[in-house]
């Protein structure tokens, strides 16, 4: 008798969302106590800083504080990161940079740890965010009105005049956080921008961020998450063809989680 293909799969294969750890109780009261009143201060702080910094020097010298934030978050949970391919990154080209979106915490790690100037595509709603809608606004980071294509199209015409000299663009092509480890159907806007301008899409990975960040409100726990930069794709090589560049963008990320 032949066994089942799903007996043969590890637990969380069969269903990626993370298993509660032995941990979790004795976490919350540092959550509570230390984490959030830290990571609010950190936030505000840095996000002030970015915002003046942004405006009195440059937005690129702001970004540094989005960094410096980043990383204070990831200590401060704590969450042990890793980096893998940054070889990859030419810092002198500018990229459209994908990735897979798991939580929120992923702009935190991406931030804090690829080590690239680039600007996040982000949806308006998190213009309203407090101290750091604003921040974000000032470093350059371009919103989008998912809910108006003219807007929308306004949205990504500015964000090609901000792709030179080594400045790229971040776009989640899920469009919205998948909260476990497979992705959800890729949008086009970001393989669309990449052949309009005929630049080339640096994929990364964001490995096990959903096990930080969890479903549930301020759910979040210390572990190991981290991401993997890949070779770039040339663009040019999918000529006429977004279905093949997008299913091979896709091929390439569920490549990193693999590993």
């Amino acid at each position: 008798m032949n066994t089942p293909k799903s007996q043969n799969l590890e637990p969380e294969t069969l269903n990626s969302k993370p298993i509660t750890p032995w941990y979790y109780w004795l976490y919350q009261p540092y959550k509570w106590l230390i984490f959030i009143p830290l990571f609010g201060v950190a936030t505000i702080i840095c996000a002030l800083l970015a915002a003046t910094i942004s405006i009195i020097i440059s937005p690129k010298a702001g970004s540094i504080w989005g960094v410096v934030w980043g990383r204070v978050a990831c200590l401060i949970t704590p969450v042990k990161v890793f980096v893998k391919g940054k070889e990859n990154i030419d810092k002198k080209k500018s990229y459209i940079i994908i990735s897979n979106h798991q939580s929120l915490f992923d702009i935190l790690l991406v931030y804090a740890f690829m080590g690239i100037d680039f600007k996040f595509l982000m949806k308006k709603e998190l213009r309203k965010v407090p101290f750091l809608g604003y921040a974000c606004y000032k470093v350059g980071h371009i919103y989008i009105d998912r809910k108006s294509p003219k807007a929308a199209l306004q949205s990504l015409n500015e964000a090609k005049q901000k792709l030179t000299d080594g400045v790229s663009v971040m776009v989640f092509p899920e469009g919205t956080r998948s909260k476990q480890k497979e992705m959800q159907q890729f949008k086009k806007g970001a393989f669309k921008l990449a052949t309009d301008l005929n630049l080339d899409i640096l994929p990364v990975t964001i490995v096990d961020s959903y096990k930080i960040l969890r479903t549930g409100f301020l759910n979040i726990l210390p572990g190991k998450a981290g991401i993997v930069v890949h070779p770039h794709i040339v663009v040019a090589d999918f000529e006429n063809d977004m279905e093949g560049l997008m299913g091979e963008a896709r091929r390439i990320l569920e490549m990193g989680n693999k590993n």
